[in-house]
């Protein structure tokens, strides 16, 4: 990923757009306990953290 590219998706203050998703329950509980021993502070930010790395490596594939 070019240098430029990766510093504006470091920026933390990048805007965000809400969107609706469905999750199974249990899938939500999974990620409530885990987030927190990896560092998150609840599941949304560790579900954008899956999202960008998955992200990440299919731009870096393709």
């Amino acid at each position: 990923m070019k240098a430029e590219v990766l510093k504006k998706r470091l920026d933390k203050n990048r805007p965000m757009t809400a969107i609706t998703i469905r999750i199974p329950e249990d899938v939500i509980e999974d990620l409530n306990r885990i987030a927190p021993l990896l560092g998150f502070s609840g599941y949304q930010p560790l579900v954008r953290a899956y999202i960008g790395q998955g992200l990440r490596d299919d731009l870096e594939r393709l």
